[in-house]
């Protein structure tokens, strides 16, 4: 197998293990709520990656390590926000509206007009405003999610830029843990059994610990604009993952707007990619 179609299976195997894991996730929102599946998630990410690399203080550069924190905060919210919203709306609706994360920052660097019209035609679908049934607390965040993700993808190019490997991974985790734990950590540990700890370990190896692996070996085997354009699938796995597992059935129009914004996202990631770089290599995409 050639470089490019091994990057290529590693970026979509990393697609489905997201949303296996996001759908998974669900099944602890009865006992800890959406903020606090988030929040043991991200403690035993954080606890993972130090073991893992851990890092040394004098191995970063003041303006490197500052990037990992701010990327660190960022990834909390993303995941907290995240997780709420996919606590009121479908799967495959709320990693829909979350990818215009990514796909405002492709088309932040490409001239093309199209991607944002047709973006917003598949929001207006896949939240059917005329009937008013969507949870408006759930577009708000997952549309925060979106901002995260989008910050989370410029400070990972600074954190890629200026430090090697997974180190960064083992600043960032521990710090988006200790954010976690602030906002929700207190109301949640009175209700932590042994079982949800070791439930939370397990999720916390499917998501992120796993995908970040294959999407950093990926990233290693393709450009940013392929590596991108495959991560544009995002919210069609979501839509069947959401179906499989979650038995959340999609009706015409949601089919038809995560169709919409997954022909922008490959449009905007194929006419806005930032250049390859050569070393050192870009961290993987997201908590």
């Amino acid at each position: 197998m050639t470089p490019t179609r091994t990057g290529a299976t590693l970026a979509l195997a990393s697609v489905v293990i997201v949303q296996l894991g996001l759908a998974l996730s669900v099944g602890l929102f009865d006992e800890l709520g959406p903020e606090g599946a988030a929040w043991l998630r991200l403690a035993w990410a954080g606890v993972i990656f130090l073991a893992i690399a851990r890092p040394r203080p004098s191995r970063f550069t003041h303006t490197g390590f500052l990037a990992c924190v701010a990327l660190g905060v960022t990834t909390a919210g993303l995941t907290m926000f995240f997780m709420a919203a996919i606590a009121r709306l479908p799967l495959g609706t709320a990693t829909a509206l979350e990818f215009l994360g990514p796909l405002g920052v492709a088309v932040a660097r490409g001239r093309a007009k199209l991607w944002p019209i047709l973006a917003a035609a598949g929001v207006v679908l896949l939240t059917e405003p005329w009937h008013g049934v969507v949870d408006p607390a759930g577009v708000g965040y997952a549309l925060a999610a979106a901002a995260c993700w989008a910050g989370y993808i410029l400070l990972t190019q600074r954190v890629g830029d200026e430090v090697t490997g997974v180190r960064g991974l083992a600043v960032s985790m521990p710090v988006a843990a200790l954010v976690a734990t602030v906002v929700a950590g207190p109301s949640v540990a009175v209700r932590l059994t042994w079982e949800l700890v070791l439930v939370g370990a397990v999720l916390a190896v499917v998501l992120p610990v796993i995908p970040y692996t294959l999407e950093l070996l990926a990233l290693r085997r393709l450009t940013t604009a392929a590596f991108g354009t495959l991560m544009a699938l995002e919210p069609a796995a979501a839509l069947v993952v959401g179906l499989l597992l979650l038995h959340q059935v999609p009706g015409p129009a949601a089919i038809a707007g995560v169709a919409f914004v997954v022909v922008a996202g490959i449009g905007a990631e194929r006419t806005g990619a930032r250049p390859a770089a050569v070393s050192p290599v870009a961290e993987p995409s997201r908590a």
